[in-house]
């Protein structure tokens, strides 16, 4: 089975072979402990019955005095079943065996060294003449005399040997069988990741080509289930962003070609000629006041552009809460007064901040605009301002219509208008957010349909000495303590 490359190719080859080689570490150690094992019990086996056999042989050891019953009487002693027994002298030649061959070769092979030298040791190779096999343990004995005797158990290990062969080959099956099973558990793994990924891809591709209206379709988990939500989201967005881009386009164009209309109208209608001087002023004041409206819309757009690509730069300065908001209801007060609505300032303490009087003027302008717009006739607006911690937290309150739920979590957003009717470009909110945040604050946002809305700004008070009122500069000495 060939698997063609990619990210299922990967995770087999991987996955198998990590199986593969702790399944190669384990056979291997259990076959060279199952052979150790093995070979250790012969030996020990061996030299077991060695010292067992040693006190029995004790008086002949201490009486017997002819050499060839010595040999014959160790011999006796000294066998072990299915084992040759050879009876060696020093330098390494076969007295006698207990299979009655003569072997006439002189042994030196490592445990008969061992022995000589006082320590009991083994030897594993292949017997000269038969090719078997063997394993040969070697003791030192002496008859009592002057003679010493190296007494030498030779026994086969073709039966061990071919034990351990069919272990090994069994061994090898089960290890064959766990890597098919592995093979089989990891390209049954990789497709439940790589067909996913594959559905993904195809739906993220025409995605990529404008078709947002595609969906990821399956109940995947964990990563791939994430990924597909977020790509559906995604997708939801784009189509949500593009409504309201389109919606924006049609509402600027017309907030665009009104005032553009009057301009124009007028424009032709004054150059005809003909009107009196009091038509002509009318005329001049809708052609100004057209173009301040163009004006403002121009300069929102850019400020929203400036923004979006981090190159708003405010110019900082001491900024006097108090003055700020009563400037702001000066400019809006004939607008007010023409709705019947009244704005109250009502707090008498005149903290100060640390920030960019133009761009927070335009912060609290466009606020305090739209609760004067969506207030009841002959309403109230409360302006207020209270010490939190670190910040002044400044409040706008309308006792107008309200936002719904609904709307109110959308009412930041670029581009939205809870009513286009009203006419403006959807984005004064959301420049409005942004330059708090420039400033290093937060705005929120708490309405109930109906019973009107309150826009709470947390602005940061500077560290150090700053005075309470004035225009000192930040660290000159006025007798007021630092604001915390």
């Amino acid at each position: 089975m060939i698997i063609k490359k990619g990210i299922r190719r990967q995770i087999v080859l991987h996955y198998f072979l990590v199986v593969f080689i702790a399944l190669l570490l384990i056979e291997v150690i259990f076959l060279i402990a199952l052979r150790t094992y093995y070979y250790d019990t012969v030996y020990n086996h061996i030299t077991n019955h060695f010292r067992t056999a040693n006190p029995f042989y004790e008086p002949f050891r201490l009486s017997a005095s002819d050499n060839a019953n010595q040999l014959s009487e160790m011999i006796r002693h000294f066998e072990l079943y299915n084992t040759e027994l050879q009876i060696l002298n020093p330098a390494g030649q076969v007295l006698s065996t207990s299979t009655g061959f003569e072997i006439e070769q002189t042994i030196k092979t490592s445990d008969v060294t061992q022995a000589l030298a006082g320590n009991s040791s083994r030897w594993i190779g292949k017997q000269q003449g038969t090719g078997q096999i063997v394993m040969a343990v070697s003791q030192t004995i002496s008859n009592g005399f002057e003679n010493t005797y190296i007494l030498r158990y030779v026994t086969s290990l073709e039966f061990i040997n071919e034990k351990l062969m069919k272990m090994t080959l069994f061994a090898v099956s089960i290890g064959a069988a766990v890597l098919a099973i592995v093979l089989a558990f990891s390209i049954g793994l990789a497709n439940s990741i790589v067909k996913p990924l594959n559905n993904i891809t195809t739906v993220s591709a025409q995605m990529a080509k404008g078709k947002f209206n595609v969906r990821i379709k399956g109940d995947y988990k964990y990563e791939l289930g994430e990924l597909s939500s977020t790509l559906n989201y995604m997708a939801q967005e784009i189509v949500r962003s593009n409504q309201v881009k389109d919606d924006f386009i049609s509402s600027i164009s017309h907030e665009l070609r009104t005032p553009l209309t009057s301009i124009k109208g007028w424009s032709e209608t004054l150059d005809s000629g003909g009107y009196d001087p009091e038509e002509t002023k009318i005329g001049m004041q809708i052609i100004s006041k057209e173009t301040d409206r163009l004006i403002g819309l121009v300069e929102e757009l850019l400020d929203f552009s400036k923004l979006q690509q981090n190159e708003m730069k405010l110019v900082k300065g001491i900024v006097n809460v108090r003055e700020l908001l009563q400037e702001i209801m000066l400019n809006l007060w004939t607008k007010a007064e023409k709705k019947g609505v009244k704005i109250i300032l009502e707090s008498d303490e005149k903290p100060i901040i640390y920030g960019d009087v133009n761009r927070l003027k335009q912060v609290f302008l466009n606020i305090v605009d739209n609760a004067v717009k969506f207030s009841h006739e002959n309403g109230v607006i409360n302006l207020s301002f209270e010490l939190e911690g670190k910040f002044v937290a400044i409040t706008v309150q309308d006792h107008g219509i309200g936002i719904s739920d609904e709307h109110l979590r959308r009412v930041k957003d670029r581009f939205f208008q809870v009513n286009p009717l009203n006419g403006g470009t959807g984005l004064g909110l959301a420049i409005t957010q942004q330059l708090v945040e420039l400033h290093g604050g937060t705005m929120e946002m708490h309405s109930e349909l109906g019973h009107g809305t309150a826009v709470i700004v947390k602005l940061p008070l500077p560290e150090g000495k700053i005075p309470m009122a004035g225009g000192l500069e930040s660290g000159e000495d006025d007798g007021v303590g630092p604001i915390a």
